[in-house]
């Protein structure tokens, strides 16, 4: 199957018409449309259906995660609805089977740091608490890639679960872009490619430490390619 993936839409008023622009030709290209968060801008229910409309337009099978934009206005439960009413479907731990072939494992994902800078759970109560959610959303992650025996699995999160897909951010907001936390059910049951956003400033391709693929197709991402696009496009 060939998946194309982005992120990063922020789709709002000014932006909404941009994104039948950087799909332009999705639905030719691609049996599966892949979604990494940061869909709308400010999470409202206006961006959501400006978004579904927009998106309406493409044909091909449309699933997609959540991102930290899109819970800031605290209505990210009519964002989901919204879209799902367009016929997106959006995850949140759940395994999504499309046929035998490929199945997907979506969460947004949550921040925490990288390998030996990795927050852990100590101290006081608001910093287990932070540390709370990433192992909630790693939980998640785990149960649903569990879930799934299709021949082809594959990871949608928002936030990373990587540093080498970060490279180009500054290194002082490493640990509000992603945690290896994130990164333990992906070694651990191996699909075939992860897919993220959220690091407007980072880089195309990377590998967890187990070298599972990792692929960062937030839009600000793509569109640095020698040749730009609005979606990275693999056969899986």
């Amino acid at each position: 199957m060939r998946i194309a993936a982005v992120g990063d839409l922020h789709c709002r008023a000014d932006t909404r018409k941009n994104i039948g622009i950087a799909l332009a030709g999705v639905d030719s290209e691609a049996q599966c449309l892949l979604l990494a968060g940061d869909l709308t801008d400010h999470g409202t229910p206006e961006e959501a259906s400006w978004l579904a409309e927009e998106l309406s337009h493409f044909k091909v099978t449309k699933v997609a995660v959540l991102g930290n934009h899109d819970y800031e206005s605290g209505q990210e439960m009519v964002v989901k609805q919204k879209l799902e009413e367009a016929g997106i479907r959006v995850l949140d731990g759940e395994p999504l089977a499309l046929g035998e072939e490929v199945g997907i494992a979506g969460i947004k994902g949550f921040a925490g740091g990288f390998e030996h800078a990795q927050l852990q759970r100590f101290g006081e109560v608001p910093l287990k608490a932070f540390v709370d959610a990433c192992i909630a959303e790693e939980l998640k992650l785990e149960n649903a890639l569990f879930q799934l025996r299709t021949r082809v699995r594959i990871g949608l999160l928002h936030y990373s679960p990587c540093r080498p897909t970060l490279e180009g951010e500054p290194l002082e907001i490493f640990p509000f872009l992603g945690a290896t936390r994130l990164s333990g059910p992906i070694d651990q049951l191996r699909p075939a490619a992860v897919f993220h956003g959220h690091a407007h400033r980072g880089t195309l391709r990377g590998a967890t430490r187990g070298g599972v693929p990792v692929y960062n197709v937030a839009l600000p991402v793509l569109r640095r390619l020698e040749k730009p696009i609005g979606y990275l496009a693999l056969d899986l």
